[in-house]
């Protein structure tokens, strides 16, 4: 239920951003002896629209676990979601890859939800739990942290303290920028162009990947001869692309795509939403903590954006669990044991996606020839193809 709160409340822990990665830290926490806060300036859109929703996630087999323990995972319409059975990616000069759910002894390399249900039931799980009080609608305008705790001045005039706020309001997050918390931001300069599509052909449950001079393109498996995709690509082809009429988007479409699935009809009109990486200075401070992309953002290319946030989430709920009922789950020393737990993971995503984006933008002939015979290099060899297969799907 929505809650009705004096002028001035205290919790545990207030979550500011109730998206994807602020909502599941939320759930994950139900039943807990804390008290949870989660702030959000506006809830999801209701009704949920009838068709699919342009904005697809992959997620991995170890973040179904953790949406499972969330108890939203469930109630998620089984008959919209679809398991990636194999990969297939492939260079821009000849190189290729292929990953297998059968090969790398998995039930799926992931499962693609869209992104609209996802939130939704996280939304209404977080409202059913006795321990979250949803504010919503509510604008945060002043924060201040000391000793004792931090305390958040609403929009409205309502003042709530807390002994642990966590930041996971996006990209250009208030609570960072409140808390002083420097973030190295620098922008792509590349739109993520995003559609729906039926197709000619059959996908088999195989998502495909081309890196192409013009950007990276992802066709992702829907239900029946139906396809998401994701055009990562610089702004002013992007901006042509968003300009094409239905039919010539779907031909250029599935030019692109080597016509792999046939000729392509348009369900959803496309979208376009602009690419950047950034890096937070620390994912925590006294009574601070990061998580999702408050903390991080990454290129869309390996699918782990949104992967990172539940992760992120996953580690902390384990870090305040973990605290004995005496100590206080604002103090810094306890937060970094969650900060030193997403140090390797969120490096080694963000270092690689960064470089595999610049490595294929490179216009120099011997860059082009290194990175398809490495892309192939990797494709012949059996067990290491199903070690990254593992360590992508969060199993390491």
């Amino acid at each position: 239920m929505l809650s009705r709160m004096s002028s001035s409340t205290h919790f545990d822990i207030l979550i500011v951003g109730a998206g994807l990665s602020g909502a599941s830290l939320a759930c994950a926490l139900r039943g807990s002896r804390f008290r949870v806060g989660l702030l959000e300036r506006q809830p999801p859109s209701l009704p949920l629209a009838e068709g699919w929703d342009a904005r697809i996630y992959a997620i991995s087999p170890a973040n179904v676990e953790f949406l499972q323990h969330c108890g939203a995972w469930e109630h998620l319409p089984r008959e919209r979601i679809v398991p990636v059975e194999k990969m297939d990616v492939r260079g821009d000069a000849g190189g290729k890859l292929a990953f297998s759910a059968y090969e790398s002894g998995l039930q799926a390399l992931a499962w693609i939800v869209e992104s609209s249900r996802m939130a939704d039931e996280l939304w209404q799980t977080a409202r059913r739990q006795p321990n979250i009080s949803v504010l919503c609608p509510a604008s945060p305008v002043e924060m201040a942290v000391d000793g004792a705790s931090a305390k958040v001045v609403l929009e409205d005039g309502r003042h709530i303290t807390a002994s642990l706020v966590v930041a996971a309001d996006g990209v250009n997050s208030w609570v960072r920028t409140q808390a002083g918390i420097a973030a190295e931001m620098r922008p792509y300069g590349e739109l993520g162009v995003v559609a729906n599509f039926r197709c000619e052909k059959p996908h088999f449950g195989t998502a495909f990947q081309w890196f192409r001079p013009d950007g990276v393109l992802a066709y992702l498996p829907l239900l029946g001869n139906q396809i998401s995709i994701v055009w990562s690509t610089p702004e002013s082809h992007a901006q042509e692309l968003l300009a094409l009429t239905p039919e010539a988007f779907c031909a250029k479409v599935a030019e692109a795509g080597g016509l792999q699935l046939g000729e392509l009809e348009l369900i959803t009109p496309p979208a376009g939403f602009p690419l950047r990486w950034m890096k937070a200075d620390t994912l925590v401070a006294p009574r601070l903590a990061l998580i999702g992309d408050a903390a991080h953002a990454v290129h869309p290319l390996s699918g782990h954006g949104i992967n990172l946030g539940f992760q992120d989430a996953q580690a902390l709920v384990e870090m305040l669990l973990a605290l004995p009922e005496f100590r206080d789950c604002g103090d810094l020393s306890a937060l970094q044991r969650y900060a030193r737990a997403r140090a390797e993971e969120t490096l080694l995503v963000r270092g690689t996606t960064d470089a595999l984006q610049r490595l294929f933008k490179a216009d120099l002939a011997p860059l082009g020839f290194v990175r398809n015979a490495g892309m192939s290099l990797v494709g012949a060899i059996s067990p290491l193809r199903s070690v990254m297969a593992r360590y992508a799907a969060g199993l390491f």
